[in-house]
């Protein structure tokens, strides 16, 4: 088992990212790599593993659902309220009945059996949509009509409706017994006519657990400070939404994807400081998770299960998405703000399949349904198809089809590596600027460019600044350089060159009389610099500028 790990995170790491050289999704060498390791080609992985995929996805999925609560956009939600809540229920309803006919004419299924397929494949995956709609709202895309933030609500919606309907096709078509409920003065309700308030019972007690839970994290974690840390702040909350999902498998009256999805929603509400912590522990975990998610994915895929139907699998798919789910894109934003291309976005944006076909593509062949095997080889064709061409749309057509706003970096993680400019001379003063831009880097985890504008031709002291930048900044990526002109020009030349976040450099405490009428090198910088200056005194007292 333990070598079986090794073999999922450095193997499903590296051809990664030598997919995503070839500028493809990671996750297309991550599924990749879960084919050739898992039993269908190298038959690498262990059995303990493969039995234990479920659990692991469970736990990958519920780090994915934590991430888009935590990035949720409450006044943007305000804003594409009713879209947000048509995308939850229309397309995966459209695209479920447009399978359910194209499985009755290519597939000769009964409209049962074709509505089951239906809801497995028309089920959205959140663990390639959650990350490619947070990686929008970081950079800009449709962020200013809350763009992402409709599709992840919607999202979340749409698989608590089609996995209640295919729980109850399940029970029909398995003959298992699926008893209504007798109302006081003798009404029955049937499965079906209970369904309706099946999927407001699991959405209303999902929100309202995910608000308790996210009011018991503040409590712990905010208030009475149980925790020294993030990494126990993250393991903390990682564990009580772990346990909404296992309760809800257990107690199967609420939605534990949606409990999560807005635990972290309300975390920010409650607790915005807490939650920014969490979204920088929960993006580390997610490092690991994902890897593991979609390599347990890939090795999931029944590929000898595919044969003949690989053909007519595809039009299936084409029927359901660019029949039903457009139909069901253009009534969710019927009436909106939203503009023909923003329309044209939900396409790329929100079509990809993947954790909930693995999760549920196998239980009607399990359960001795007819066509099991079929519906089976249906949902491996989606995730093949949709999850590696959606996790690439996504990118790709959204600075095409979407407009850039302004990032809430409240809201969501903004990656950016953190680089400096350290302006040094030869005076002692660079001792106190090297030793600030390291402090500074070490908090970032950043890197330094070093800069020394040769003024007078002293290579004993250049070479004494080399030893000592060395010194200070041994445990930080670095780099020294020297250059030769106007000291101001040169620092902002520089500065662009490498496109650093702050520029840090000396002041004297008291200026000469020809600095008074010609004016500091430090002046120079500050009005001249489009980047933040942090100015570091003799005296060492530090002003923060800019």
């Amino acid at each position: 088992m333990l070598e079986s790990i090794i073999w999922i995170l450095l193997m499903g790491f590296f051809v990664g990212q030598i997919a995503r050289r070839f500028k493809a999704p990671a996750l297309v060498g991550m599924v990749l790599v879960g084919i050739l390791l898992g039993p269908q080609v190298g038959n690498i992985l262990s059995p303990a593993i493969l039995e234990a995929a479920g659990s692991f996805r469970t736990i990958a999925v519920m780090v994915i659902l934590m991430k888009a609560g935590l990035g949720l956009d409450r006044e943007k939600l305000a804003q594409q309220g009713s879209v947000a809540l048509r995308l939850g229920f229309l397309p995966a309803a459209f695209e479920a009945i447009a399978v359910a006919l194209a499985a009755m004419w290519l597939l000769q299924f009964d409209f049962a059996t074709g509505l089951l397929l239906g809801c497995i494949v028309g089920a959205e995956s959140p663990a390639v949509i959650v990350p490619g709609m947070l990686r929008l709202k970081s950079l800009g895309w449709g962020v200013q009509k809350g763009i992402p933030d409709a599709i992840l609500t919607g999202s979340a919606l749409s698989d608590v409706l089609l996995l209640l309907v295919f729980s109850l096709l399940l029970a029909i078509l398995s003959q298992t017994a699926a008893t209504g409920i007798t109302l006081p003065g003798g009404v029955t309700l049937s499965p079906l006519q209970l369904l309706p308030f099946q999927v407001v019972l699991q959405i209303v007690l999902g929100v309202l657990l995910g608000w308790l839970t996210a009011r018991m994290l503040v409590s712990l974690l905010g208030k009475q400070n149980w925790t020294q840390n993030a990494v126990q702040d993250t393991l903390v909350a990682a564990g009580f939404a772990l346990l909404l999902v296992v309760l809800a498998e257990d107690i199967p009256i609420f939605s534990g994807y949606l409990a999560v999805m807005a635990t972290g929603f309300f975390l920010i509400e409650l607790d915005t400081p807490l939650a920014r912590r969490l979204r920088g522990g929960f993006d580390s975990v997610w490092v690991i998770a994902e890897i593991i998610l979609f390599v347990l994915l890939g090795a999931s895929i029944q590929l000898n299960v595919l044969g003949n139907t690989a053909w007519i699998g595809l039009l299936v798919l084409a029927i359901g998405t660019l029949l039903g789910r457009s139909l069901g894109w253009y009534l969710s934003t019927l009436g909106s703000n939203w503009t023909w291309k923003e329309r044209l976005f939900l396409l790329p944006g929100n079509s990809a399949k993947a954790t909930v076909q693995a999760a549920i593509g196998a239980i009607p062949l399990a359960q001795g349904i007819a066509g099991g095997e079929t519906i089976l080889a249906l949902a491996a064709l989606s995730i093949l198809v949709t999850a590696p061409l959606g996790a690439w749309a996504i990118p790709t057509f959204a600075p095409r089809l979407l407009q850039k706003g302004e990032v809430d970096p409240t809201k969501v993680a903004i990656a950016r590596r953190i680089t400096l400019l350290a302006a040094i001379d030869t005076s002692s003063l660079s001792t106190q600027v090297l030793s600030k831009a390291a402090d500074l880097a070490r908090r970032a985890d950043g890197e330094v460019i070093v800069l020394h504008v040769i003024r007078v031709h002293d290579p004993r002291g250049v070479e004494k600044l080399r030893e000592q930048t060395q010194q200070l900044l041994a445990d930080i990526r670095h780099r020294f350089i020297t250059t030769a002109g106007s000291v101001p020009e040169e620092i902002i030349r520089t500065a662009q060159d490498y496109n650093v976040t702050e520029i840090v450099m000396g002041k004297r405490g008291h200026r000469s009389l020809a600095e008074v009428l010609v004016g500091s090198v430090s002046q120079a910088v500050l009005e001249t610099s489009p980047f933040p200056v942090l100015i570091v005194e003799d005296k060492q007292t530090l002003a923060s500028v800019r």
